[in-house]
């Protein structure tokens, strides 16, 4: 299912922000959502110090629930085809191409093919190795607010940054041609979803294991000491 506003967008984009600086920014943004190799070396990393422990374990949940839940099931279940895929018959669609070798290729599900494209279609050069799978939802932008959202939970002022680089990501895939506006919403909603699904989980799993330094060991030694300088 397509909706016109949402090519309109992804064409307004093309039209309006397109230019050379832009395509090297979006391009190398959009690295840090790939395969969600940046998130789990951040989430091997988290495993490191004690106090971050129990962040590190939502966000390898959270990573594991977006692989099966989202690129597993939901995008076959859904089996969304891309924007810039050549048989999709919307007439705002951009058919995508990559040159390769001197040779331009055309997209047509998920496969590349070369053949003579019908007069009157726009073409837009994609800048990106062609995704061949379905779109919907984001695969980089869920991975990256899932464990954007878990490293806020533990610490904002790392957390906010986490999510501004996750916002960053998830817009570099629409301004690549490559989902749909409602792609990454869907995406922000699951990685949402799936970091407080692992939350829940780790607050059982752990409820008795407090790391020190977490924000709940803070708030609980806090607390512990203020009722002994009262007592004392």
């Amino acid at each position: 299912m397509y909706w016109d506003w949402e090519f309109r967008f992804l064409n307004w984009i093309q039209d309006h922000m397109r230019s050379g600086f832009m395509d090297k920014l979006m391009t190398l943004i959009t690295k840090f959502g790939d395969g969600g190799i940046f998130w789990i070396i951040v989430t091997l990393l988290l495993f490191i110090p004690k106090r971050t422990r129990k962040y590190a374990h939502v966000s390898a949940f959270a990573l594991i629930f977006c692989v099966v839940g989202g690129n597993l099931i939901l995008k076959n279940l859904i089996a969304r085809q891309r924007p810039f895929w050549i048989n999709n018959f919307n007439p705002l669609a951009r058919i995508g191409y990559y040159d390769e070798n001197g040779v331009r290729y055309y997209l047509r599900t998920h496969n590349s093919t070369t053949e003579t494209i019908e007069s009157g279609r726009t073409l837009i050069k994609l800048l990106v190795k062609p995704p061949n799978d379905y779109c919907f939802p984001s695969g980089h932008t869920q991975a990256s607010f899932a464990a954007a959202t878990s490293i806020c939970m533990w610490n904002r002022k790392w957390g906010i940054p986490a999510l501004t680089l996750a916002a960053l990501v998830a817009f570099s895939r629409m301004y690549l041609y490559v989902h749909y506006p409602t792609d990454i919403l869907g995406g922000i909603v699951s990685g949402l979803v799936y970091a407080l699904l692992a939350l829940l989980i780790c607050n059982k799993l752990f409820r008795n294991k407090p790391w020190d330094g977490c924000e709940a060991a803070r708030r609980a030694d806090e607390k512990a000491r203020r009722k002994k300088a009262v007592t004392v």
